[in-house]
């Protein structure tokens, strides 16, 4: 993948709490940019009362496997952690994942996500799982969003960063910190270490790939999507969740560098269920699923 260059939006964090900065059970990285995530009203971030849904995925398999950037060719990229579809391989496509099996808790979504492996004195790190958060973009209209596509593929942050990325894009935390890191931090044991991604959410509403895998997305800006991108859709903020705690020593990511972080996901609902969720819960002001995940139905 090249690195490509990205329409940012207004600081993600605008979405979250503008208020009183949380002081975090957790300090940062020596040398790592830290931001902490303020609030406005009613927005407390992917946990908060934003209309949205939530989807809880275990781990399912690690591969240097991407159907994305390396479709058919089996061991052609550094290793990634998978979630969702167990049935993901090099030559997965969106049809070929529908109805599989998944280790998401919403039996509909039989999508893929996955990320870059950590290391740890470079051996893996098994994640203790994920979460997948449907929610409108920062500012963004939520009665506005419509549902992804079918067969949509995309991938989110940039896998040959060696400086700081936006953390409003790829971020380090402990726990349900808001308080988001370029670099890992060191976090206490009831707050073990994490990554969330967030992807572009304005779509061109043509094409369900393109050839840097991110240009047929972007990111809306002072809550509208840019003339070229006119579809909001949902904005999938990806977290996973790793066992670190303590000194983030020995650590990096399988595609380089501890600010390489990005990743992908493959649109691969059921989507009649798809369509659901976001009518339900965001276009319905609701949230729905941070506490229990069942599906709306």
């Amino acid at each position: 993948m090249t690195r490509a260059a990205i329409r940012w939006s207004r600081p993600l964090r605008a979405a979250l709490l503008v208020g009183v900065v949380v002081v975090a059970a957790c300090s940062s990285g020596e040398g790592a940019t830290v931001q902490a995530i303020t609030a406005r009203g009613a927005d407390t971030g992917p946990q908060g009362r934003v209309p949205q849904f939530k989807v809880e995925c275990g781990w399912s398999h690690s591969a240097s496997d991407d159907p994305i950037v390396h479709p058919g060719k089996p061991g052609r990229a550094h290793l990634h952690d998978f979630f969702g579809s167990t049935a993901t391989d090099a030559g997965s496509t969106p049809s070929s994942l529908l109805d599989t099996e998944t280790t998401c808790q919403n039996r509909n979504d039989t999508a893929a996500y996955w990320a870059p492996a950590v290391l740890r004195d470079g051996e893996p790190v098994e994640p203790t799982g994920s979460v997948a958060y449907y929610r409108p973009g920062p500012g963004v209209d939520p009665a506005s969003v419509a549902p992804f596509p079918a067969g949509l593929l995309v991938i989110a942050g940039d896998q040959t960063a060696t400086e700081p990325q936006s953390v409003d894009v790829a971020a380090w935390h402990c726990g349900a910190s808001p308080i988001l890191h370029s670099d890992p931090p060191s976090c206490p044991d009831t707050a073990p270490l994490g990554v969330r991604v967030a992807f572009p959410d304005c779509w061109d509403g043509e094409r369900l790939d393109s050839e840097d895998h991110q240009s047929h997305m972007a990111y809306s800006d002072d809550g509208a999507c840019p003339d070229d991108h006119p579809v909001a859709v949902p904005q999938l903020v990806f977290e996973v969740r790793y066992p670190v705690t303590g000194e983030p020593t020995g650590l990096a990511l399988a595609s380089g560098g501890v600010r390489s972080m990005h990743a992908d996901f493959v649109q691969a609902w059921d989507q009649a269920a798809l369509e659901r969720e976001v009518r339900t819960c965001i276009n319905g002001g609701k949230v729905c699923g941070v506490v229990s995940n069942r599906a709306t139905g």
